[in-house]
C-alpha cells in the first residue's frame, strides 16, 4: 500500500486549540494537518493549554497521526527582509512563535522567507539570512521550513537558488528545511507537469532530504505569472493528474502534504457562506480520480 500523508489547514481556537484541530483534521479524513497557532494575519496569541495539548495527543494515538505530520505556519505578515521596528519585532516574535511549537511538541514552522519592499533584493537576503542566525541555536528543537514563493510584489524565496543562498548563509542551517508550495513554484515558473524535472532541480541545487512539507494548490494563473491565487485541487491550470503526481512521488512518499485550497462560496437565503473543501478533495486524491461535480458536491453537503 501507497504510503500517503495528506491533509489540510486546520483551525486552533483558543476554546480547544490543538484537540480541535485534531477533530477537524479526522472530520476530512486526514492524517496530517496544519495549523497557525493564532489568526494567518496577525500576531495576536494565546498561552498554550497543557491540558488540550496531551487530550489532542491522546486523539492522535488513538488514530494513527504521527506528529511529524504536523507542522505550524507563522503569520504572513512576519517579514525577515524587511527593516526597522518591522524587522525587530519579526525575529522577537519568532523566538516566541518557537517556543509556542516547542510547547505544543511541534517540530516544524514554515515561514515565508519575506519581502525587501524598499530595499535591494540583497539586502533583504542579507537580513533573512541575519536574522535566522539570530533565531536558531545549534540545539534548537524546531525547524524552519522556508517557503517557496511565487514572486509576488518584492518575495524572496521565488528560485530555488536563491533559498539555496539563505540556507548557504545561517550557521545553524542543519535547521533549515523546505516547504514546497505548488501553486507557488507554477507562479514563479517551475512547470509542475514536469515534476521529475523540477526535483532533479531542486535536488542538485539544495538537496531532495531539505523538503519537510509539500502545499499541494493548484494555480488561477498560468505558469510563471508570479501572482499566488489558490485554486481548488484538480480546478485550476496546474490541474488534477500533474497534482497527483507531486502527491504520489517516489522521492516525496515521506513529506506530509497540506491543502490550501479555498473555501468554496455558496449563497443561501440571500448570505454569502463559504465551506471548506478539504474532505472532497482528500476523497478525490485518496481515489486518484478526478471529481468534476467537485464545487457543486461541496456546495450540495453543507447546505
Amino acid at each position: 500500500m501507497e504510503k500517503l500523508y495528506i491533509g489540510s489547514h486546520v483551525s486552533f481556537k483558543n476554546q480547544y486549540q490543538l484537540l480541535g484541530s485534531v477533530n477537524e483534521a479526522l472530520s476530512y479524513g486526514s492524517n496530517a494537518f496544519m495549523i497557525y497557532t493564532g489568526a494567518p494575519q496577525n500576531t495576536a496569541r494565546s498561552p498554550i493549554s497543557k491540558e488540550k495539548t496531551m487530550a489532542a495527543y491522546e486523539l492522535m494515538k488513538e488514530n494513527n497521526i504521527d506528529v511529524n505530520n504536523i507542522v505550524v505556519h507563522a503569520p504572513y505578515i512576519v517579514n525577515l527582509a524587511g527593516s526597522g521596528s518591522n524587522y525587530d519585532f519579526a525575529i522577537r516574535f519568532l523566538k516566541e512563535e518557537i517556543k509556542r511549537v516547542e510547547e505544543l511538541g511541534l517540530k516544524k514552522l514554515v515561514l515565508h522567507p519575506g519581502s525587501h519592499v524598499k530595499l535591494t533584493r540583497e539586502e533583504g537576503i542579507n537580513n533573512i539570512i541575519n536574522a535566522l542566525n539570530i533565531i536558531l541555536e545549534k540545539d534548537s528543537k524546531v525547524d524552519i521550513l522556508l517557503e517557496t514563493m511565487a514572486g509576488k510584489g518584492s518575495e524572496i524565496g521565488i528560485t530555488f537558488q536563491e533559498l539555496k543562498q539563505i540556507i548557504d548563509g545561517v550557521k545553524y542551517n542543519e535547521h533549515i528545511k523546505i516547504c514546497l508550495d505548488t501553486c507557488h513554484i507554477n507562479d514563479a515558473g517551475y512547470l509542475v507537469e514536469k515534476i521529475d524535472d523540477v526535483l532533479k532541480e531542486f535536488d542538485e541545487i539544495i538537496g531532495i532530504k531539505k523538503i519537510e512539507c509539500i502545499h499541494v494548490n493548484d494555480s488561477i494563473n498560468d505558469i510563471g505569472a508570479k501572482k499566488d491565487r489558490h485554486a481548488n485541487f484538480g480546478e485550476g491550470t496546474i490541474g488534477f493528474d500533474n497534482l497527483i503526481k507531486v502527491i504520489y512521488h517516489p522521492l516525496l512518499k515521506d513529506v506530509p502534504k497540506i491543502l490550501e485550497t479555498p473555501y468554496v462560496t455558496a449563497t443561501d437565503d440571500s448570505k454569502e457562506k463559504v465551506h471548506p473543501p478539504y474532505k472532497f478533495e482528500i476523497e478525490m486524491i485518496k481515489a486518484k480520480t478526478y471529481n468534476p461535480n467537485l464545487i457543486e458536491d461541496i456546495r450540495n453537503y453543507y447546505k
